[in-house]
């Protein structure tokens, strides 16, 4: 077996440590692993001093090798490295339904202002970089086994393009090279004796002997303005004259709703209109079809785009929203590939005529409804190696696909079905954002949709909740158990602020057919979202107070790090510790949708919710597990759930349980039963209550 670039990395480590005195700061959140007490100082501001060498060298040494075992390899995906025999029904990538997933931006989540300067610095006083890398995020995972975490999810990692940028850094979703790491992911500590490659290759062996699986975003749909295939391909893209990129925007179409699904019916209407011919006919025809001779003289200019520009007067159309009439403006730093050399034909008799370049419009984004003759079979096959690159060079466990409902069913499949050729075991999710559509991503081989539990959830006053926990339960693949994510407002700052935020994230270990999903940043009450991109308000990346130094920043763009130092830090990972074994304990009963029991009040209040699971066993004791929540993180209530289809179900008709964990209060034995058949239960405002009779 090849040694591990875990362990490389150790020596690396080591050898660049030197003799130096450091006044180099973490968050004491990242010693979870019982940091040798000598080797640093604490601070009055929750941080320790350390010498990092060190310390990132002693959680590989003290934490994470100990748990290695000779036998395995490591350097595979774990599906691959442990034989695990599954029931018949099992599909493969199907682990993820027992998972409990952590979604990181890999540079954000382990930033930190290590020289206390106020800034994050690209070289602080140290010369080291403040950013987050994968060295650094290596010191957050004996927080996250803390917090039963299993799954790290990634968002992208891959090189992104400066141009036209938003933000201090740029989007990472405009991915200038599928097959290359952003740079910036590099860690000076390593110095000259570590790539990045080998970097990232050492974190993914670590989450794996921590029996963590590693998943990634990849973008096949989008990509940069300013992408390195633009070189050789320069036909798979849609370009404008530049001298008129500042006209460019989103037709508007009349007589249709906002944010329409652009069906044929509507796109009949949209090409009669004059401001969809204002649109298309901004288009160009690639540099390389309008003047070979001169696009091979200067096609090797650095930068390329501004060689573009000046000989041809030509850029790359920006990309926009698939829905006709969407609000958003255009993604100045994305782009479409073109996925077909022709027009769609459902949509080509509608043109006024087909002698024209091809055009950016709601048709020829929806790639899954609207389908040329051609299909740009090269740049296909590229797209589904994206993945097997991925495992070939790393190891990796699965991969979220993003827009890949707008994707060509054939090319779709051709990404799903070449990574399970390496990997049977691989796990695909969906960015399905609506649960009607679940059966069809069921369909097309994904193991899991994100649905839209981050919207549904925080409305608890609406009932929202209660449709979303209740109704999940009855689709055909799992949707993620989420309040928040990297696009959407943070639940620290909803209505309910931290007290909603804890009882959604504890609620959420128990959702029928749901898998449970936490944002990075939102186990210690992060109130800044990441991106505004979802259900957020007009004010929402102001969410900090004035005079803090990132409020207004959001860390899908710019140079962001965490509120580690929150005096409320340990709250939700200590509870989630607390709740671990719980969860461990019930699980083949939570992942089954057939033991799943819904709870209601005789009161019929909106805001509490019950979800209850049952074992089947002889004795009838200790088979019943009950999560009673108050939605309400203002108000007490008194309730009488009604649990009588539980007592047939189960067979258990026991008059004493054990209340096994509180928001509010320690564990007790439990026997508020009012009769056989009801309980007569007191809620704190935001409690929560795991009971087990």
């Amino acid at each position: 077996m090849a040694q591990l670039m875990l362990e490389k990395l150790l020596r690396t480590l080591n050898k660049n440590q030197g003799t130096d005195t450091y006044n180099y700061t973490i968050p004491d959140l990242w010693n979870c692993f019982d940091y040798d007490k000598s080797k640093f100082i604490k601070t009055p501001s929750h941080e320790l001093i350390v010498n990092p060498y060190d310390f990132y060298s002693s959680v590989i040494k003290d934490y994470i090798l100990p748990k290695k075992q000779k036998s395995l390899n490591y350097q595979i995906s774990l599906s691959k490295t442990i034989d695990k025999k599954h029931p018949k029904a099992y599909r493969g990538g199907d682990w993820i339904k027992e998972s409990v997933v952590y979604s990181t931006m890999i540079r954000t989540s382990s930033a930190w202002d290590s020289d206390r300067s106020g800034i994050l610095e690209d070289k602080n006083l140290y010369q080291m970089s403040e950013t987050g890398s994968f060295v650094k995020m290596l010191s957050l995972l004996p927080l996250l086994k803390k917090m039963g975490i299993d799954t790290v999810y990634m968002l992208p990692i891959s090189k992104f393009s400066q141009k036209d940028k938003k933000g201090d850094l740029g989007s990472p979703y405009g991915v200038s090279n599928f097959n290359e790491l952003d740079p910036n992911l590099k860690d000076p500590l390593t110095k000259d004796d570590m790539t990045l490659d080998e970097e990232f290759k050492a974190f993914v062996e670590a989450c794996h002997i921590l029996d963590m699986r590693v998943m990634i975003d990849i973008i096949p749909r989008t990509n940069a303005v300013c992408n390195d295939l633009i070189k050789d391909y320069p036909d798979w893209f849609y370009w404008i004259k530049a001298s008129e990129y500042n006209n460019y925007m989103v037709p508007k179409i009349n007589n249709i709703d906002n944010t329409s699904i652009p069906s044929v019916k509507l796109m009949e209407k949209v090409y009669q209109e004059e401001d969809t011919y204002r649109h298309i006919n901004m288009f160009q025809y690639d540099p390389k079809t309008q003047n070979e001779k001169l696009w091979n003289e200067i096609r090797n200019d650095i930068p390329l785009a501004a060689s573009i520009e000046k000989h041809f007067d030509l850029r790359i159309a920006p990309a926009f929203s698939d829905h006709i009439n969407d609000a958003q403006p255009p993604w100045t730093d994305a782009t479409f590939f073109r996925m077909y050399l022709d027009f769609p034909k459902e949509t080509i008799s509608f043109l006024d005529t087909i002698d024209r370049p091809p055009y950016i419009l709601f048709d020829t984004i929806k790639s899954n409804m609207y389908h040329g003759a051609v299909p740009n079979i090269k740049l296909w096959e590229k797209l589904a190696d994206i993945v097997p690159s991925y495992q070939r060079r790393f190891g990796i466990d699965g991969a979220r696909i993003d827009m890949g409902h707008a994707l060509p069913a054939k090319l779709l499949d051709m990404i799903i079905s070449k990574a399970r050729e390496i990997d049977s075991d691989f796990s695909f999710i969906a960015e399905e954002l609506q649960p009607t559509n679940a059966q069809f991503a069921h369909d097309a081989g994904y193991n899991m949709i994100i649905g839209n539990g981050f919207i549904m959830e925080p409305r608890v006053f609406e009932g929202a909740l209660h449709e979303f926990m209740y109704k999940s339960v009855n689709l055909p693949l799992p949707v993620f158990a989420v309040g928040e994510t990297h696009d959407t407002p943070r639940l620290a700052s909803r209505n309910g602020k931290e007290q909603l935020s804890k009882l959604l994230t504890v609620l959420n270990m128990f959702m029928p057919n749901g898998v449970p999903f936490i944002n990075s940043g939102q186990e210690i009450f992060e109130r800044q979202p990441m991106n505004t991109g979802l259900d957020c308000s007009k004010y929402e990346q102001f969410s900090l107070d004035r005079d803090d130094p990132y409020n207004g920043k959001l860390a899908l763009f710019d140079k962001y790090q965490f509120h580690y130092i929150n005096p409320r830090r340990w709250e939700i990972p200590d509870i989630l510790d607390f709740i671990k074994p719980i969860r461990k304990k019930w699980l083949k009963q939570i992942t089954n949708k057939r033991l799943f029991v819904p709870i209601y009040s005789v009161d019929h209040t909106r805001t509490f919710i019950g979800v209850a699971y049952y074992k089947k066993n002889k004795k009838r004791q200790d088979n019943c597990l009950l999560i009673l929540a108050n939605g309400d993180s203002f108000n007490q209530q008194v309730l009488k759930p009604d649990i009588t289809k539980l007592r047939k179900l189960s067979g258990n008709n026991q008059l004493i349980g054990k209340l096994l964990f509180s928001t509010h209060e320690d564990p007790r034995k439990f026997t508020q039963f009012y009769d056989l058949n009801t309980i007569d239960l007191h809620l704190g405002a935001g409690e929560i209550k795991i009971v087990e009779l």
